[in-house]
């Protein structure tokens, strides 16, 4: 109501506008004397005439406004009017400010006018003329039915706040959501029909709009209907209402039920959460081959963006190594055990709300006694119940919806499978607790989609390592076993695979010994890595034991590795073509390698080297820095193409000599030329202990990176005294087969071998009679002394001696057969100036000599 401002007479007056339905039809008024003519002019009359009050007073109404047509009609309704009759009726006037057409009047409108009789002062008859024009009243009907279309027949819900923000009007739809009849509703306020919290958010909202005149749009109010479970989301837009004088007259509201919208939005949102998470799984899950690293990621992905608790359990069979994991469909193991499923370790759990282990209701603790659900900590080896749900997924590879039990913290759980190329590798577990909505259809089809990422790759590293084992287990078995032995050489060596999240490589040493106590000295790097290097690593090494045996120099040795290394990987019978072959990009890296050959003679000190693009070695010779030999580095093994060179060194007494491969001294950190320096002064220090030194290099040097195999051959240099050798020439003539049996007697007298002296000096007496007959040039013989007995028998021939059987008629040809009886080991080499025949017998143990039997001397006939 408008403000009161004064009370006479106890009439109340208003200092404001009405504010009614007057303000918008605007109601004209004037008065006729008694004699027809006007004598009082309104203002709103000259507003609908276009006519003020000077100019209207004292003329004719119905000359003045009516058409020419119609005025003998309106004097007769004036004169009626005069008489004391009331009337009522519309009347045609000309609607001011608007010219005609040239030679008609104006254009006239309609007013609807009531005309009452009235009297003046001095008792004669008057009038007094009301008029509304027609065009504003068939406005308003207008305005009134469109409001009422708006207002009655919309979809959504309407509603008219007042300014004490009470609902003065609700259309038939918010009376159809919350019950009654529109007229029910009024005087009602918003806290009868929402929860407190909304309902004073909507009250804010209605008092801000009415008092700065601001909308409001979208406004999301949650709430439910009377007698409804469902809540519902509304999208509430809010503006002020005005009176035709401008005046604010309350707020009026229109609602929109968005439930839909808003379950679309949120399943969009999930959706894209959900692609967002697949996403992060890709890029996070799988980065390593590690089992407990991957199980680890998993949970890292899942906590907290889709659960709030998670365990992994994996199969004690798959983290032990067995071949057939337990969860291998239409197998054995599909049935389970008795006391529940196979045994699975705890590997990886996560928690967003707690740090207490993840409690299974029906879970069985690490001893699986059963009695209740008890907390599984991570590395714990447990099993679950037959029929327990978790059983139940394990078994049919299917996902289970396990409820929380009631008072628990968690309220539902998914049981979920890790199924990788038909095999179940073991069980993720996602809970979600009081507060959390519950898992739906899309939830489980994503935890089926994590946990199969999670098992592929926990498979891919279960067959890596299996692989990994297999090929260290091969590598292994493929280098020299225990500490290697060798005349004149203390040595010592190591070998450290790369870790699990490397591959195998095909770094491998040997240290093969020759005749003449002489010793090959080989490490070589088969470059590729897995089972297939290990493979070609031990194809090569069991190459070059065997051109050791022939008694090869470096260089032909390696010349002949290289023909090999080319022909390994190739078809069966393009081995003999030259041609070169068109080979994979696999092939051709995993059978290049790199190696160095070495040839050391403990009598002279000197060792031949050659080198396949292998790194150089290190001789630390006494009193001097370690340095690089510079031995010419040829190709890679397997390139072809280029010969091999060799270079001879000579070896000091106590110095020492080091073979190693590039992961010694090169990783992604330290580039090679640091960790070249790096080794060498480590092996400053070489009086202690050969293992000593061996232990220290590791450890000063990064070997811990782990992403490559390092080998690493050392060898101290202790040449055979003297004392230990004795080396005679002799002449050309058949005098010198006994000489060469008394040398023999005297020298074996010597040492103390007495046991030997009758084999040594027949077997002496055979190899000079051959060189006299078949040989060329001046005859030697030498005798070695180390941990067997080595004879030699040089000249200058190069026809190489030939065991073969003679015939029963043959007087000779047995000696060879007789060499080979009576020696552990004999046989020939060619030297720069003809040919070496040899023959290496044990040294006496104290017991008696083996004699020949009577079959093995019957043999040679």
């Amino acid at each position: 109501m408008s403000e009161i401002s004064e009370t006479t007479g106890g009439v109340v007056w208003q200092s404001s506008p009405p504010g009614s339905i007057y303000d918008y039809i605007r109601v004209a008024s004037f008065s006729l004397g008694p004699d027809g003519r006007v004598d009082q002019w309104s203002h709103r009359a000259a507003d609908l005439f276009g006519v003020d009050a000077q100019e209207a007073r004292g003329k004719d109404p119905v000359e003045a406004f009516m058409p020419a047509e119609l005025r003998d009609r309106g004097h007769r309704r004036v004169k009626e009017v005069l008489d004391g009759r009331e009337w009522t009726g519309l009347v045609p006037f000309r609607i001011p400010g608007q010219a005609g057409a040239p030679g008609q009047d104006r254009p006239h409108g309609i007013a609807e006018m009531y005309v009452m009789p009235s009297e003046t002062e001095s008792g004669e008859r008057a009038a007094l003329c009301i008029v509304v024009d027609v065009r504003a009243l068939r406005r308003i009907e207008t305005d009134l039915a469109a409001s009422q279309a708006i207002f009655g027949q919309s979809p959504f819900g309407f509603l008219l706040f007042g300014t004490d923000l009470t609902v003065k009007r609700a259309n038939q739809r918010f009376a159809a959501v919350f019950g009654g009849d529109a007229d029910d509703h009024r005087g009602r306020s918003v806290h009868d029909y929402l929860a407190k919290p909304e309902a004073d958010r909507m009250t804010a909202a209605l008092r801000h709009v009415l008092e700065t005149g601001e909308s409001v749009t979208d406004l999301g109010i949650t709430g439910a209907a009377p007698g409804a479970r469902i809540r519902r989301h509304w999208s509430i837009n809010l503006y002020r209402v005005h009176s035709g004088s401008g005046r604010p007259i309350g707020v009026a509201g229109l609602g929109i039920d968005v439930t839909r919208r808003q379950s679309a939005a949120r399943e969009a949102a999930s959706a894209r959460r959900n692609l967002a998470l697949l996403n992060e799984a890709g890029a996070r899950i799988g980065n390593s081959l590690d089992l407990e690293a991957t199980a680890r990621e998993l949970l890292d992905v899942s906590v907290p963006g889709f659960c709030d608790l998670a365990s992994v359990d994996l199969y004690q069979g798959l983290l032990t190594g067995d071949e057939a994991p337990p969860g291998r469909w239409g197998s054995s193991h599909d049935v389970g055990y008795g006391a529940g499923s196979a045994e699975l370790r705890r590997v990886a759990f996560a928690s967003a709300v707690s740090d207490t282990p993840l409690r299974t209701a029906e879970g069985h603790g690490p001893a699986g006694d059963g009695d209740g659900p008890v907390p599984i900590e991570v590395g714990a080896v447990h099993r679950y119940p037959f029929n327990s749900p978790t059983a139940g997924a394990l078994r049919t590879g299917r996902v289970r919806t396990v409820p929380g039990a009631e008072g628990d913290l968690v309220h539902s759980t998914l049981a979920v499978p890790m199924v990788a190329h038909d095999t179940v590798v073991g069980l993720v577990q996602f809970s979600r607790t009081k507060g959390s909505e519950p898992f739906g259809d899309r939830d489980r089809a994503l935890a089926v989609e994590l946990a199969a990422r999670a098992a592929v790759c926990i498979d891919n590293a279960r067959l890596y390592r299996r692989e990994h084992e297999r090929a260290l287990i091969l590598q292994r078995s493929l280098l020299p076993p225990g500490d290697p032995e060798a005349a004149g050489l203390d040595i010592a060596c190591r070998y450290l695979p790369g870790t699990d999240a490397t591959e195998v490589g095909g770094d491998w040493f040997d240290v093969i010994e020759l005749p003449g106590h002489r010793t090959a000295l080989v490490i070589g790097d088969v470059m590729g890595r897995g089972l297939r290097a290990a493979v070609a690593m031990g194809e090569l090494r069991t190459a070059v034991r065997t051109l050791a045996q022939l008694d090869l120099e470096p260089a032909e040795v390696l010349s002949h590795l290289d023909e090999i290394a080319r022909g390994l990987g190739a078809p069966i019978g393009a081995q003999q073509s030259r041609a070169p072959k068109n080979r994979g990009p696999e092939l051709s890296e995993v059978y290049l390698a790199t190696c160095v050959y070495a040839v050391y003679d403990p009598v002279t000190r000197r060792c031949t080297f050659a080198n396949a693009g292998h790194l150089p070695p290190v001789l630390v010779e006494p009193g001097e820095e370690a340095l690089l030999l510079d031995v010419p580095p040829g190709m890679p093994l397997g390139v072809g193409g280029e010969p091999f060179e060799e270079v001879e060194v000579e070896l000091p007494e106590g110095s020492l000599l080091a073979l190693y491969t590039d992961g010694l001294v090169e990783s992604r950190d330290h580039p090679l030329d640091e960790g070249l320096s790096a080794f060498r002064r480590a092996l400053a220090d070489r009086a202690r202990p050969l293992e000593d030194v061996c232990d220290r290099v590791l450890t000063t040097l990064d070997t811990g990176h782990g992403e490559d195999d390092i080998a690493l051959l050392m060898a101290r240099i202790q040449g055979l005294p003297a004392e230990a050798v004795g080396d005679w020439r002799l002449p050309r003539e058949p005098r010198s087969v006994g000489r060469a049996r008394e040398l023999a007697r005297t020298q074996l007298t010597a040492w103390g071998l007495d046991a030997l002296i009758d084999t040594v000096e027949l077997l002496v007496s055979e190899l000079v009679t051959n060189a006299l007959r078949y040989g060329e040039g001046e005859i030697r013989l030498r005798l070695l002394r180390d941990r067997t007995l080595v004879c030699e028998v040089w000249d200058a021939g190069l026809v190489q001696p030939r065991r073969r059987r003679a015939k029963d008629t043959d007087e000779g040809g047995r000696g060879l057969q007789l060499v080979g009886l009576l020696s552990a080991s004999w046989g020939s080499r060619r030297t720069p100036r003809g040919k070496t025949v040899w023959f290496e017998l044990g040294l006496p143990d104290g017991g008696p000599s083996a004699e020949p039997t009577v079959d093995q001397l019957l043999s040679m006939f």
